[in-house]
Parts: structure tokens; C-alpha cells; sequence
């Protein structure tokens, strides 16, 4: 973006790279998932060995793909959509569609998931909490603090995706800077 891009669609811009790498550092985490799990199969039925850490890690990784990349598959458009309808529609009504389910729906839900998660993550963090398994990871604070990163990520990108859908609708950003896809 120039340096003559308007202050909120710089913070969009910043919002989106930043949803955008952490994404994408989470996607490398499906490389251990594969292997991990693999690994994990192999011990158990191929030796009969346990490997609860392992298999911890690879609950811990799985959360973190799935969690942590929301946003950026949010700003890529790839969340799952009834779009009956929405697909015939113009770009300009697409967009209206878009700030209602924003305005209506996800930022209520982001709401709504960080009050109700809130002191069940404050309150692992607080007894340092760990796995109930011998041989179990000792952080599932960390691993509960996954949703928090869930929450902030998709209110981030609910608010970009806002700045940059008004911009569009009041014609002073063209319609395909914002479709996703």
C-alpha cells in the first residue's frame, strides 16, 4: 500500500499480514501432525510402546492448525459457506452480507467465546496445569490458551475485514481488493 493509504487501511493491511504469517507458521505444524501421528501408530502397534507425550503433542499441534490459522482462513475466505444465494449477488450486496455476518454474528460469537473461556484459561494458567496421563505434557495451560488465540485472531480479522468492506462500500476502495478467495 502507498504511503497515501488512509490510517485504517493500514491497520487493516497490518492485521492481515500479521493474521497471514501466523497462519501460515501454523500450517508447518500439519508436518508434525502427520509425522507425530504416524510415529505415535507405529510405537503403539508396531511395538507395543506408549508415547503419551507424543500423542499430547500432536493434540497440542492439531489445536494450534486448527485455531491458530482461523483468521488467516477467514481472510482467505475458505470457512465454510451456505452461499445459495450469496454467489448470484453483486459485489457491492456481497459485501453488505459480509458486515452483517461480521457485525451479527462473528464478533458476537468472539465475544461471547472470550467471556466463557476467559477464567477457564486464567485458571489453568494459574495452577500451572498439567496432564492427568504419567509421561503427559506438563502445559495445558498452553494448549488452552489456543483459544484466546482463536478468539483475538478472528476479532483482528472480523475488524479488517469491516475497515476494508466500509472503505468499499463508500467507493473509495475498489470491490476486488476485499473479495476473498
Amino acid at each position: 500500500m502507498s504511503t497515501k493509504t488512509p490510517p485504517l487501511l493500514r491497520i487493516a493491511s497490518g492485521i492481515d499480514r500479521v493474521n497471514a504469517r501466523f497462519g501460515q507458521f501454523c500450517s508447518w505444524f500439519t508436518v508434525f501432525l502427520v509425522l507425530g501421528t504416524a510415529t505415535v501408530v507405529l510405537l503403539r502397534y508396531g511395538f507395543s510402546i506408549g508415547a503419551i507425550a507424543l500423542q499430547e503433542s500432536v493434540m497440542y499441534a492439531h489445536a494450534l492448525i486448527f485455531m491458530g490459522a482461523a483468521a488467516w482462513t477467514l481472510q482467505r475466505g475458505g470457512h465454510v459457506r451456505v452461499d445459495i444465494f450469496y454467489q448470484k449477488f453483486s459485489p457491492r450486496r456481497q459485501a453488505v452480507v459480509e458486515l452483517l455476518g461480521h457485525l451479527f454474528f462473528l464478533l458476537p460469537v468472539c465475544l461471547f467465546l472470550a467471556w466463557n473461556s476467559w477464567d477457564y484459561v486464567a485458571n489453568s494458567w494459574a495452577t500451572r496445569e498439567g496432564s492427568n496421563e504419567s509421561g503427559g505434557l506438563k502445559f495445558v495451560y498452553l494448549q488452552k490458551s489456543i483459544i484466546l488465540i482463536l478468539v483475538f485472531g478472528l476479532a483482528l480479522q472480523a475488524i479488517s475485514d469491516l475497515i476494508k468492506i466500509v472503505y468499499q462500500l463508500s467507493g473509495r476502495l475498489p470491490f476486488a481488493e476485499v473479495q476473498h478467495g
